[in-house]
């Protein structure tokens, strides 16, 4: 009898290094702007001055006698672009400046050096109109919009919340605020374009070129969205523009859609007739690719004595621009977390003269969850309830908002586990070490599970190996290593004997990285394709010809039915904190986080998920925080000398447990997406700690030691 063959390793649940890790600590992993290029030209834009406005002349001449100075574009003689779902994506196209650091001329140089002084050596002319930057509760042109972010219904209301919250027992009555925050990725946001097949030209429409191809890399979160916008400004068919986004440094959100920079990148190699790199300045970037917007928080919780919700109402008011509407979708996570029979969760919104927000890593979640989770806690300290049985007591038993059954809701199991993990109940009591303060907080998380049409196609290769292609992008979160582990699972294989290609525009489509959605779409598609591929090749003689054997899969149809499950996934985040009484500093002693959230599928690159994403919450709470100057209407904090980030000597030892959760709604790979959860309840139970030290409550981010040492007094 012939032996058993040996049972197979499983590729998925276990720790896998990333695929492009030696590429990268080896310089020869290429990023947007440093595609070499033969007689590659650089652009530096130039900014407007002005909060709003009318460029009324742009002199050129003194930049154009620089030395390498090849072209300055300016809304007076850049080429005319087609339409665009983003105004923002319409540069140089009319004399309007609707908010400061807004384009208005763009330099090209045979360096970065010359086109920087070439930049800065244009002089541009306004006429200003009077401006408006200011948020409050009670600016008279407050709206409420149809929908937010997400497509979620601005306003829900069930019940009667404001009546059950003037009858409540016992009632939390609290207004909290969170600055405008900014993304700021380690690679700023950067293009390479290069026209092929058509002739340049210094005048006309952008669609001129007739047969021209364009090829671009962009430091993008998806191809696919940057392709259809180059498409429609240059008047191309979407054939013959190429994107390649094959390694990004990083986005958290801002680089989710097509930005300014890749747009100005192919104006300028089509006017020049050469390819053009254009990195953007870190100062630009909050001015041009987007920010998490301000919100004003009032939460009013009702309950009863034994600490039963009885009324829950969250209102945000936020801002936007007058470009495009986008509205933080702040209070949407109050219809998901607690059982309470009467709700109310809204948004306001004003257009002011202030560049356009957009996403920055969990929207809506990570500023709605500050106030809310703050708010839950000050619920405790009015009851006397500790905090972690608080939320427990008023775990729902199907999703709030929509009375469906949830697919999976372990958030009881990750405060218990967390709660025991952190030692809780032994840390109740607030300490003091000589001038420092001790104390512990915690908070819950939740983050929504997104999904999205997609498709790959495999390849069987004669020798025994595996090509897997499908249109993702990795921003360094370990995509390509978690596609190829997925891959070899399916198709029974080492994962060594799987070859991944994503990041460009040619590939099989798939939707942009973001939503903690990309592994969950671009994973469906390459399971199915290679579970496809399995069944053909058990049918199939050996050995394979030559070239192999190709199969495609679409999830369109499968991805689109709605679910009857509310799928989402939870945490629990504990901290401790110290504050100086003397200097005012709050450190973070520790920090342990709790997560339900599917399956995890690379533990070593789930684990730099969720810590990156707890980083990312401790700078919200300490250190990072922007704001508008009232005077000259741009945000004061630009650059990582004035926007702290945290740094390594901010950060301790940071601690991450997960729950083997296994959830049959989601998809054929089982997760939930892990990329933003991480950051949802960090400042929250940051701040709960430290009012569990000090005995005081600080409503306004970040806890910066002028407002600890005044809350002190």
């Amino acid at each position: 009898m012939d032996p058993e063959p040996p049972a197979r390793t499983p590729a998925l649940g276990v720790p896998a290094t990333r695929r492009e890790g030696l590429l990268k600590v080896t310089g020869t992993a290429r990023y947007a702007a440093e595609h070499a290029l033969p007689d590659r030209a650089y652009a530096w834009p130039v900014p407007a001055t002005v909060a709003r406005g009318q460029v009324t002349a742009v002199d050129t001449a003194a930049a154009l006698a620089l030395p390498g100075v090849l072209a300055v574009l300016t809304p007076y003689d850049a080429p005319r672009l087609g339409p665009a779902d983003d105004p923002n994506l319409r540069v140089l196209q009319d004399l309007a400046v609707p908010h400061r650091g807004w384009y208005v001329a763009l330099a090209v140089a045979e360096s970065t050096e010359a086109a920087r002084a070439a930049a800065a050596a244009v002089r541009v002319t306004y006429d200003t109109d009077p401006h408006d930057t200011g948020l409050r509760t009670d600016h008279p042109d407050l709206y409420t919009p149809e929908i937010v972010n997400g497509g979620y219904p601005a306003h829900r209301e069930r019940g009667d919340a404001v009546a059950a919250f003037a009858a409540a027992e016992v009632q939390v009555d609290c207004a909290y605020t969170v600055p405008p925050l900014h993304n700021h990725p380690m690679e700023p946001h950067a293009a390479t374009a290069l026209w092929e097949a058509g002739e340049a030209g210094e005048t006309g429409d952008a669609g001129d070129a007739g047969a021209a191809a364009l090829t671009v890399y962009d430091s993008s979160q998806g191809t696919g969205l940057v392709r259809q916008a180059l498409a429609a400004l240059f008047r191309l068919p979407e054939d013959r523009v190429t994107v390649v986004s094959e390694h990004v440094g990083g986005a958290f959100g801002c680089k989710g859609t097509p930005r300014p920079h890749v747009v100005l990148a192919a104006m300028a190699a089509r006017y020049t007739g050469r390819p053009v790199t254009l990195a953007l300045p870190r100062r630009h970037l909050p001015a041009v690719v987007g920010h998490r917007p301000p919100t004003l928080h009032r939460v009013r919780l009702g309950a009863r004595t034994d600490g039963t919700l009885t009324a829950l109402a969250h209102e945000v008011t936020t801002h936007t621009s007058r470009i495009r509407e986008f509205v933080e979708q702040a209070a949407v996570p109050a219809r998901v977390m607690y059982a309470a029979p009467a709700l109310l969760t809204t948004h306001r919104v004003v257009a002011l003269d202030v560049p356009t927000p957009s996403w920055m890593r969990a929207p809506g979640e990570c500023p709605g969850m500050y106030a809310l989770e703050s708010a839950v806690d000050e619920l405790a300290d009015a009851l006397g309830t500790d905090p972690v049985e608080l939320r427990i007591r008023n775990e729902p038993d199907a999703e709030p908002d929509s009375g469906r059954p949830f697919s999976s809701r372990h958030l009881v199991a990750c405060l218990r586990e967390g709660a025991a993990l952190f030692d809780w109940a032994a840390h109740r009591t607030p300490r003091r070490d000589g001038p420092l303060l001790i104390g512990t907080g915690v908070a819950s998380s939740t983050y929504p599970v997104y999904v999205a049409p997609a498709s790959a196609r495999v390849h069987a290769r004669p020798d025994g190996t595996y090509l897997v292609q499908t249109n993702a992008t990795d921003l360094g979160t370990g995509a390509r290593t978690v596609l190829g582990q997925i891959a070899a699972d399916t198709l029974r294989v080492p994962p060594d004997r799987v070859t991944v290609e994503i990041g460009h525009s040619a590939l099989p489509p798939g939707p942009v990285a973001g939503g903690s959605a990309g592994t969950a779409s671009w994973g469906w598609a390459v399971h199915d394709a290679c579970a496809d591929l399995v069944a053909l090749l058990e049918r199939h003689p050996r050995p394979l010809p030559e070239p192999g054997l190709s199969v495609s899969a679409d999830t369109t149809a499968s991805a689109k039915q709605r679910s009857p499950y509310a799928r989402h996934a939870f945490g629990a985040q504990f901290a401790e904190v110290q504050v100086d009484t003397v200097t005012g500093e709050v450190r973070v002693r520790r920090l342990l986080g709790v997560f339900a959230a599917g399956r995890i599928l690379n533990p070593l690159t789930a684990r730099s998920q969720f810590v990156g994403g707890m980083v990312m919450g401790l700078g919200m709470a300490l250190t990072e925080h922007s704001g508008v100057d009232p005077a000259f209407g741009d945000f004061t904090e630009s650059d990582l000398a004035s926007y702290h980030v945290p740094v390594h000597a901010d950060v301790p030892d940071i601690e991450v447990h997960w729950l083997d959760e296994h959830d049959k709604h989601l998809n054929p790979v089982g997760g939930k997406g892990i990329g933003e959860i991480g950051i949802v309840g960090t400042a929250a139970a940051i701040g709960n700690a430290f009012h569990h030290a000090t005995g005081r409550r600080i409503r306004e981010l970040p806890l910066t030691p002028d407002r600890v040492l005044t809350a002190l007094e």
